[in-house]
């Protein structure tokens, strides 16, 4: 049993582990609550000595990078923060840029990693700024909502948008790990959280019936987070897991993940991006409806 398990097992903390099989690029997926503060531990065993990026959009540092980079001294990790606007526009070219040099700046060599600490604007513009510089750096997921933990942070998916519309820049770079701690969903807004959660839903209307009616049945649960909480991501995670393993590169059966997302994309395209309209997952939930 490694340190980090010990100790959260002694703290009497439940956490379920998801393994995304891609083989040489395999990767776990680690959900339960409190794995913010063994974080550091959790990344040092995977990247024993790695200097890190860290980069969070202003509300999730406001909220937990202080708590994210405690856990990185404790395990001994080096890092740079770095901030971005928060909001869908921030997936652009110049925000993409501007991380590039800054990751530069710091001097991180291509044995080191960028972590996304926040939802899947942060995720998606993160990752594509690892797949990008030195020709490819490693990769960690920190996802702070929902829908980031169940979808975006999954699956390898990386990019920024373009006039043209949604993800249209960007590319297939798979992380080394992804850290769910459910226990910051308690900071997200209800409607973010409403937003994720349709994600969560399409996973049961893609063919597991089973979810779909346990989903019916425990969904007050699922949002006051207790254990349907974690049980709800942990299902969403193994469910994308199977399929991203089956078809990486989207060019056969992920493309069924995409369900309400033309729709979705387009709507959001109509509003112009303005999340106080619409936000991603809320695109999508009426995309669904509409599909």
């Amino acid at each position: 049993m490694s340190d980090t398990v010990m100790a959260r097992a002694l703290l009497g903390r439940d956490e379920q582990t998801v393994r995304v099989d891609l083989g040489a690029r395999s990767y776990d997926i680690r959900i339960g609550r409190g794995l913010l503060e063994t974080a550091g531990a959790e990344i040092a065993a995977v990247l024993p000595g790695a200097r890190l990026a860290v980069i969070a959009d202003e509300t999730v540092a406001g909220l937990h990078l202080d708590a994210f980079a405690e856990s990185l001294k404790a395990a001994g990790l080096d890092h740079t923060a770095i901030t971005v606007p928060a909001g869908e526009s921030t997936k652009c070219f110049s925000q993409f840029e501007r991380l590039c040099d800054e990751v530069l700046a710091a001097r991180l060599e291509r044995g080191d990693a960028i972590v996304a600490l926040g939802g899947g604007v942060v995720g998606d513009l993160t990752g594509f700024v690892a797949s990008a510089v030195r020709r490819g750096m490693a990769f960690i997921q920190v996802p702070t909502t929902l829908l980031a933990q169940v979808d975006s942070s999954v699956g390898g998916k990386t990019g920024i948008n373009s006039r043209h519309g949604k993800n249209l820049i960007g590319a297939f770079h798979q992380p080394a790990l992804v850290l769910a701690d459910t226990a910051v969903l308690d900071t997200l807004p209800v409607r973010d959280f409403r937003a994720g959660y349709a994600e969560v839903a399409k996973y049961g209307l893609l063919g597991d019936a089973d979810f779909f009616t346990w989903l019916e049945d425990n969904w007050q649960a699922v949002f006051a987070g207790g254990s349907e909480r974690d049980e709800a991501v942990a299902r969403s995670c193994r469910a994308k897991a199977e399929v991203v393993a089956a078809d990486e590169l989207e060019s056969g059966r992920r493309a069924l993940l995409n369900l309400g997302h033309t729709f979705g994309h387009a709507l959001e395209s109509a509003v112009s991006y303005e999340t106080e309209r619409l936000v991603h997952g809320e695109g999508v939930s009426i995309g669904m409806m509409l599909a």
